[in-house]
């Protein structure tokens, strides 16, 4: 049996809006070098606006083979990852860049442990790029400043990440019913089922929680 690709002009649209009822996060409080990071951070861990939307869900359509992009851009921003998540192609890069006078390290591991590569980047505008070839969730952090966490979802599957105002788009999208997984780093819902007609959009919303 074939696998279904997503193919530009066919099929047809997911859209949806992602929730959650869970609190934003205490924020970060700083305790090594205040004068970049400042005295506290966001905790991003849940970012969530006022009425719930949820930012930083990947959903995939499971089974549905589409390119990710090849690169990755993340940068090391005020004792950040920026962005907090990317999605990237099995056989692709992450670009990394540091954007901060200070040492920051990038170490990156999959979720059973296994270490892709732990590099450091001393000095401002330093730029590295390291392949990825596995699928799955790839997690980064720094030693140095500990509270500094990122991920990079490495998948040949249509996916999407929701933004601040909770939405995402899957477009191209093969006719038939299409099962839709969301992956977040703390919280979890069901995977839904949506019928897709071409030249059809079709909108589902979910509930996060943990």
């Amino acid at each position: 049996m074939a696998v279904p690709s997503a193919r530009a002009g066919a099929g047809g649209t997911v859209t949806g809006t992602i929730t959650t009822k869970e609190s934003a996060m205490t924020p970060i409080a700083v305790t090594i070098d205040l004068g970049v990071c400042g005295p506290s951070l966001p905790n991003e861990a849940i970012d969530v606006d006022g009425t719930g939307h949820l930012a930083n869900v990947v959903v995939t359509a499971t089974g549905i083979r589409a390119s990710a992009p090849a690169e990755a851009p993340l940068n090391n921003e005020k004792c950040s990852f920026v962005p907090r998540v990317a999605m990237l192609r099995p056989g692709g890069s992450v670009r990394m860049t540091s954007k901060d006078p200070i040492l920051h390290t990038m170490h990156a591991a999959a979720a059973d442990g296994k270490v892709y590569f732990n590099v450091s980047m001393p000095i401002p505008n330093l730029t590295i790029s390291k392949p990825l070839d596995n699928p799955g969730v790839v997690t980064l952090s720094c030693s140095t400043h500990t509270w500094m966490r990122g991920y990079l979802f490495v998948t040949d599957e249509l996916s999407g990440i929701s933004g601040r105002d909770g939405k995402f788009q899957l477009d191209n999208v093969p006719a038939g019913v299409v099962e839709l997984r969301f992956w977040h780093e703390m919280l979890k819902t069901a995977p839904v089922k949506v019928t897709v007609k071409d030249g059809q959009s079709v909108n589902v919303d979910v509930v996060l929680a943990k």
